[in-house]
Parts: C-alpha cells; sequence; structure tokens
C-alpha cells in the first residue's frame, strides 16, 4: 500500500498553507488557512472494506511549561507525546484521494462540526479541542483537520505523519463522539495494510522546518 500527496512530498516541509498557524510579520504567529492537504493511496489489499485517516505529530511537549512562554525555550530532550490533527473514518473502500481543501480550508473558531459526514464517514475530535478548552473565545469541540500549530520557542522541528490504514471492516465500533486514539485501539486486529507520509513544520525562526 503506498500513499503520496500533491500537496507536499514525503519528508518536506509542510507549506503554511496547510497549517493553522504560521510566522506572523509582527510578534510571534498568525493563523493561516488551515487547508488539509490533498492525499492520496493506492495497492491496496483484497478484502478492504473501509479507510481510515490519520495524521498526528509525535512531538509535542509532554509538558507545558514553556511552551510560547517569552526568554525561553521548549528543551530539545524533553519527553514528547502524540497530538492528533486528523482522525477520520469510515471511509468507503471506493475512495483513495481526499482533495485539498475538501475536510478544511480555514480556521474554524470553536471547531468544526462533525462527526458525521455525507458519505458516511466520520471526523473525531482532534486535540485542538484540548488545548483550546480554557480559551473562551476558542474553546469547542474540534472535529476533522486543523494543521501544524507548534510551539514557537520549541528547539525542535515537528513531524506530521499522515497514515491510511485498509481495515477489513465497513464500519468502526465507535459510537457518538471520539479521539484519535479511541479510533487506534478500534483498529486493533481489523488493519490489513497502512501506509504512512511525513511532513515537517517549525515556528521558531532559530529551528528550519
Amino acid at each position: 500500500m503506498k500513499i503520496h500527496s500533491d500537496s507536499f512530498a514525503d519528508g518536506s516541509v509542510i507549506p503554511g498553507q496547510f497549517a493553522f498557524c504560521v510566522p506572523a510579520a509582527e510578534g510571534h504567529v498568525s493563523l493561516s488557512s488551515n487547508r488539509n492537504p490533498h492525499l492520496a493511496w493506492n495497492d491496496t489489499p483484497t478484502g478492504t472494506r473501509s479507510f481510515v485517516l490519520i495524521c498526528h505529530d509525535p512531538d509535542v511537549p509532554s509538558r507545558g511549561d514553556d511552551v510560547n512562554q517569552e526568554g525561553r525555550s521548549v528543551p530539545a530532550d524533553l519527553p514528547r507525546v502524540d497530538f492528533f490533527h486528523w482522525a477520520l473514518i469510515d471511509l468507503p473502500a471506493s475512495v483513495t484521494s481526499i482533495a485539498e481543501g475538501a475536510h478544511s480550508s480555514a480556521v474554524t473558531a470553536n471547531g468544526k462540526p462533525g462527526p458525521d459526514l455525507p458519505d458516511g464517514s466520520r471526523h473525531g475530535l482532534n486535540d485542538y479541542t484540548g488545548w483550546f478548552a480554557g480559551d473562551e473565545q476558542m474553546k469547542g469541540n474540534y472535529f476533522g483537520y486543523d494543521g501544524p500549530c507548534p510551539p514557537w520557542n520549541d528547539s525542535i522541528r515537528h513531524r506530521y505523519v499522515f497514515t491510511v490504514y485498509a481495515l477489513d471492516i465497513p464500519r468502526l465500533p465507535l459510537e457518538g463522539i471520539f479521539t484519535g486514539q479511541q479510533v487506534r485501539d478500534a483498529m486493533t486486529g481489523h488493519i490489513l495494510a497502512q501506509a504512512s507520509l511525513t511532513g515537517t513544520y517549525s515556528l521558531n525562526p532559530a529551528v528550519p522546518a
């Protein structure tokens, strides 16, 4: 199974239009166009009945003490954790591509709606739901894709891993609102094949993306 994107090459920098934030002319960051990238996959195994797409950042600081704090930096040796940017499930087996901007084309304060989509697929919550929980202007349920916005003072560049999973079931056994980790757990024992594409991103002028 293989995956590719017309939006960026595997291992390369993710262009700013696919990010939640970009470097600002004044200050540190500003909101971007937050478009989901194009993705396409092929060589799927016989018996595939649905697809799942997950995008996660494995480089998120495990503690927020230094995150986006003036005069401080997030140390490179700090343990890192996963942050889910997209969890899309129950994609029909006939679907083998996603168009640029089809699932996100702007930053939506308080989050985009979900989980149900017209083709029967479903969006899970991404982890901006927790990130903005204490922000009165931004808090809400963030369904679907929301792109990169790593700390502007992080000492390392971040990786964004887009993975498509071919499953042997047409629908994951999840109901209501669900998270990326719950998707991972529900897929156990049903994955026929998977393929990943990785892009990099940084908002720290001193750390090349």
